[in-house]
């Protein structure tokens, strides 16, 4: 047992104990983080290919909803390292007796690792994204996984050099099955063409459980950096535009003056070459809604609407994955807690065919340039 092992075991008596159930307890109160059921044990039948993985960070809880999806899909999980050793207990009680690497280094020179997953503190994804692509593995990075402009061009211009993946988990699209269902409808053309997507992403803060950085815009890049790369990904995937930009984008801070940096309020209006957009992102959430968010997405077609309450009905059906739509025929309600999550076995396939069927690269980092666009540009608010 080597000395970080020892470390992370004796605080799994005290303080690892305390994190694990902290941190699983918010991952499912602040949703697509991880699932109450056990792990997956192996891949599903869809998965068609196999390959190795490993995971450099665990800040935030975002990290087991990636690995399981990485699981489900065909990858082995052979490595983890965290800066924090007591994160490390958890994450084993979960996947096993997986071995903790002692560095970075010593997963980027690991030539049978195939890819490299990231929930470390948001500013540090870019940047660790470009070594684990200079070292020739892929990457896949929890959202936001840029968080700067500068950030954003050193991605690009390492992704033109080493042809690697700069893949984001935005889950909020591909771990939730309403979300997944929206998009067969849409391609399959139940609501003529989109004209416009509008997004609404309340968020419960749970304030106690959250680490230091996260009340820190440079941390974390801004609200609508972080929450709002969600809804960015969604507007263009929705309404297939490959170019858009930003009209108009605002952010304040209402309920903590106690931490200046941080922004709870945050909306903004896009347009594409597909479509319009407006995304609404908050910390608001009350403590008597039974989930961490009434997260709603409204797609208006030319023929007819889609409403997804992805977690809630509030006063209304029970559980999450709801879906409403209207069309030309009538109205009707799809219950889409049984719809199957591909992004795990498409990106694994993506991983050793270089498609791009999980995620398009070009896609993926449009949407963080809108945010971190939007970001910069923002109208300030002030509490009256």
């Amino acid at each position: 047992m080597d000395h970080i092992d020892r470390r992370a075991l004796l605080a799994g008596a005290g303080l690892a104990a305390t994190f694990a159930g902290g941190a699983l307890a918010q991952s499912t109160a602040q949703g697509n983080a991880v699932s109450q059921d056990a792990a997956p044990t192996g891949p599903e039948p869809a998965a068609r290919h196999r390959i190795r993985f490993a995971v450099i960070g665990l800040d935030h809880s975002h990290i087991y909803s990636m690995t399981d999806a990485l699981i489900r899909g065909g990858g082995s999980l052979v490595a983890v390292h965290a800066a924090d050793p007591v994160q490390l207990a958890p994450f084993r009680k979960r996947y096993g007796d997986v071995k903790i690497a002692r560095s970075e280094a010593e997963i980027l020179g690991d030539s049978t690792i195939q890819l490299v997953a990231s929930a470390s503190v948001p500013n540090l994804r870019a940047p660790l994204g470009v070594r684990v692509m200079q070292a020739g593995k892929d990457y896949l990075s929890d959202k936001p996984g840029i968080t700067s402009l500068d950030q954003l061009a050193a991605v690009r211009r390492t992704i033109r050099e080493t042809k690697r993946k700069f893949a984001i988990m935005y889950s909020e699209r591909f771990e939730v099955r309403a979300a997944v269902r929206a998009g067969e409808l849409v391609k399959a053309g139940a609501i003529g063409k989109v004209v416009q997507t509008v997004n609404l992403a309340p968020h419960r803060i749970s304030a106690p459980s959250r680490p230091a950085w996260f009340f820190d815009t440079k941390n974390y890049g801004g609200i609508l950096t972080d929450i709002g790369s969600h809804q960015a990904d969604q507007f263009l995937f929705y309404t297939g535009s490959t170019k858009a930009h930003v009209v108009a984008s605002q952010t304040g801070n209402f309920a903590w003056p106690q931490h200046p940096q941080f922004e709870d309020f945050g909306d903004m209006m896009v347009t594409g070459d597909g479509g319009t957009g407006y995304i609404r992102v908050d910390w608001y959430t009350p403590d008597g809604l039974s989930t961490w968010g009434d997260g709603r997405l409204f797609i208006l077609g030319t023929e007819g609407f889609i409403e997804l309450r992805k977690y809630v009905d509030i006063a209304g059906r029970p559980g999450g994955n709801h879906l409403f739509i209207a069309d030309r025929k009538g109205t009707r309600y799809e219950d889409c807690s049984a719809v199957h999550l591909p992004f795990g076995p498409q990106f694994v396939s993506d991983i050793v065919e270089r498609t791009q069927i999980a995620q398009d690269q070009d896609q993926a980092l449009l949407a963080a340039e809108l945010v971190l666009n939007a970001q910069k540009s923002a109208r300030r608010l002030a509490k009256t």
